[in-house]
């Protein structure tokens, strides 16, 4: 059986080929256990896209052989990506206490995919270790029961310590409440906005959501009322954008990076997602057609100083998988590793953002 510090020291001699320092050194080792079926360690790099973490996992084990000998049995070498919670952490918001992570997620207008964007992204967060939820605040329009294959869920409420709490559908690791559980799929939703607002409040307060990393809001198209609520309720981490690189969308896609920018919202704009860039058909995957127009939303970016997170294409697959309530992120395709890719941006991104800045503050708005 060999030591903590024995392990220790075989990991010091792992070099991070960028950054010219030793894993131990950069603060990269989470966990270390010797047991009975080996040696497990746990790495967590700064960046959870770091293009050196097969090369880190190799240098790993190599290294433990090297100095520990050939009796040393390694059972497992695990990279897992960090969340950083922001500095000087206010208890901000009277909900969502064990939330880390607020993402609103927002278009300026419909059609560009954004539920689509929000469902595979929060899916891609999970799969990377994550503890994720997603709430469908799209009141009027509410399509994540479909993409989730769970157009039948009813959510069970629970008294807990003399409160009632709604009980999220857990699928694919991710928590999810939508509007959608409550209302009959085949009737339009006809509700003034002050009822809409007063239902997601109750979806906020009321949803038994734990301790979570992230919680990403899908929130409807526009500028309207469900937005103002939901930065009136909570203090949010930071928006992502959803836009095609069509004219028309990216000239929307301005009002809602406006909307989250302005003086009263103040709400961090992580960065701007194009959705739909090219189309790939299945038959010529090396094949792309740009439908829509190209590099609009790469131009809008440098534009207004936003980070582009990614683009996804136009890919048969994401839409039969939305279809179908299995999205294509769970599969090992390209369009899957784009939402996955996507995922590593946007944990970068929310991981810098809460380095640099203070935490979010709720909205007053006074009438």
């Amino acid at each position: 059986m060999f030591t903590k510090d024995q392990i220790t020291e075989a990991l010091s001699r792992v070099i991070h080929p960028e950054k010219g320092k030793n894993i131990v050194a950069l603060g990269y080792i989470s966990e270390i256990e010797n047991g009975k079926e080996g040696i497990s360690v746990i790495i967590r790099p700064e960046k959870s896209n770091d293009p050196f973490i097969s090369s880190l996992k190799s240098s790993t084990a190599r290294a433990l052989k090297e100095v520990l000998g050939a009796d040393a049995v390694i059972k497992e070498i695990k990279v897992e990506p960090r969340s950083i919670e922001p500095k000087h952490q206010e208890k901000e918001n009277k909900f969502l206490q064990g939330v880390k992570n607020i993402i609103a997620v927002s278009s300026g207008k419909g059609g560009v995919g954004k539920t689509t964007i929000a469902v595979n992204l929060s899916i891609a967060l999970a799969r990377k270790g994550f503890t994720v939820g997603l709430l469908d605040a799209d009141v009027f329009g509410p399509s994540v029961p479909r993409m989730f294959d769970a157009g039948d869920y009813h959510p069970e409420v629970v008294r807990k310590k003399d409160t009632e709490l709604i009980i999220p559908l857990n699928k694919y690791g991710v928590k999810v409440l939508s509007a959608g559980f409550f209302v009959n799929p085949s009737e339009a939703v006809v509700w003034r906005g002050p009822m809409a607002s007063g239902f997601l409040k109750q979806l906020i307060a009321q949803g038994d959501w734990g301790e979570l990393d992230y919680l990403l809001f899908d929130l409807p198209p526009g500028t309207s009322d469900i937005q103002l609520t939901l930065v009136q309720e909570v203090a949010v981490t930071g928006a992502i954008v959803i836009s095609t690189p069509q004219e028309v969308a990216l000239a929307d896609a301005i009002k809602g990076i406006a909307m989250f920018r302005s003086e009263k919202i103040n709400v961090p704009v992580l960065g701007l997602v194009e959705n739909m860039s090219w189309f790939t058909p299945a038959e010529l995957p090396e094949n792309k057609y740009f439908i829509f127009g190209k590099g609009g939303g790469r131009a809008l970016a440098k534009k207004l100083n936003v980070p582009l997170l990614g683009q996804i294409p136009l890919i048969q697959s994401i839409c039969e998988g939305s279809d179908k309530g299995y999205p294509v992120v769970l599969n090992d395709s390209a369009a899957g590793n784009a939402f996955m890719e996507l995922a590593g941006e946007v944990i970068d991104k929310i991981n810098k953002r809460n380095k640099e800045i203070r935490p979010t503050v709720k909205v007053e708005i006074n009438k």
